[in-house]
């Protein structure tokens, strides 16, 4: 373990250049009682490290020396495709692993090629979850993952909402981890060919002995690309029954989005005498859709499936509890 963090700490200290002990201490999440430790058991093992005294003093690299210490791990090497996604390389356990496997690259680079990188990191960053949206709570993202990573099949206790609300038991064989949007998804095959479990939807998870068996030319991201179009044309996907007045209809582009509104819209079905029409609209999940239809207030009426109007009814009756009064 220390090790490895002398490696980072005299890797750091070749990318960039002058950093105090503070500065050291905060990036290898270590106390800067030992970074003065390191520093000596650099000097001692013959790296040319030295210290610049004063307020924006530190220690730095004699000019010129490098190292070429940087043969990647295996874990880190795992943790590259999660390059520029700390918070899901955190959420796999993956963090620490990835931010070596990232400072190892960028001593491995050219100079010109490093501050390329350097500059890229300063103007790019990417952010996954929508707006307004708080990461979902994955309590077992890591068993899921661990048990992808050794191909070992799973069985899971799973809450469903549809066909009929509750929870389920499922044997698995994990085939991968898909975060869209801020939500992972685990793929995995069962009876009837691969399919998609929310991870957070996961109750409980148990890894058997048994070895999972890859499907001959399974491809995660072809098969990804699939299910969100299936999905996203309601072929496959759970859907929601919903009494819309004219005013929710016109509405529907600016609440769940153009692409879901174009799909709901397709489904409208004759106006009652009311002037009311029916519609299918993609769920997925009872909260999210709960919360998304109460933003149509009174033009919209869910009809199906019962644990939505469960739901909703009850965020109803919430809302009346803080709102009480004779309504005119």
């Amino acid at each position: 373990m220390r090790a490895s963090r002398l490696l980072s700490l005299l890797l750091l200290l070749q990318n960039r250049g002058l950093m105090s002990a503070p500065q050291l201490a905060k990036e290898l999440t270590v106390s800067v009682r030992t970074i003065y430790r390191d520093v000596e058991a650099l000097a001692a093992a013959g790296v040319p490290v030295y210290a610049e005294p004063g307020p924006a003093g530190g220690y730095r690299l004699l000019d010129g020396y490098r190292t070429r210490l940087t043969g990647l791990t295996p874990d880190e090497a795992e943790s590259l495709f999660l390059t520029g996604l700390p918070q899901p390389a955190a959420e796999l356990g993956l963090g620490a692993q990835l931010a070596a496997a990232e400072l190892k690259l960028t001593a491995a680079l050219p100079l010109a090629y490093r501050d390329a990188s350097t500059r890229i990191r300063q103007r790019f960053h990417l952010d996954a979850p929508g707006w307004y949206r708080e990461p979902d709570d994955v309590p077992h993202l890591l068993a899921v993952a661990e048990a992808l990573w050794q191909d070992r099949v799973v069985e899971i206790r799973y809450r469903r909402w549809s066909p009929e609300p509750g929870e389920v038991t499922r044997r698995l064989d994990p085939l991968g981890l898909v975060l869209k949007a801020g939500v992972w998804y685990l793929v995995a095959a069962g009876r009837g060919g691969p399919r998609t479990y929310r991870v957070s939807s996961i109750v409980r998870l148990r890894a058997l002995p048994d070895r999972v068996t890859r499907p001959d030319g399974f491809d995660l991201a072809a098969f990804w690309r699939e299910h969100v179009d299936r999905y996203e044309r309601a072929g496959t996907g759970e859907t929601a029954a919903v009494r819309l007045s004219p005013d929710g209809v016109a509405a529907l582009p600016g609440v769940f989005g153009p692409k879901a509104a174009r799909t709901a819209l397709g489904t409208l079905e004759p106006p009652d005498p009311d002037g009311w029409r029916r519609a299918s609209i993609p769920v997925e999940s009872v909260p999210h859709t709960a919360t998304m239809l109460l933003r149509l207030g009174a033009e919209a009426q869910v009809l199906t499936p019962p644990a939505l109007v469960t739901e909703m009814t009850a965020r109803v009756h919430a809302l009346a509890r803080l709102y009480p009064g004779t309504v005119n």
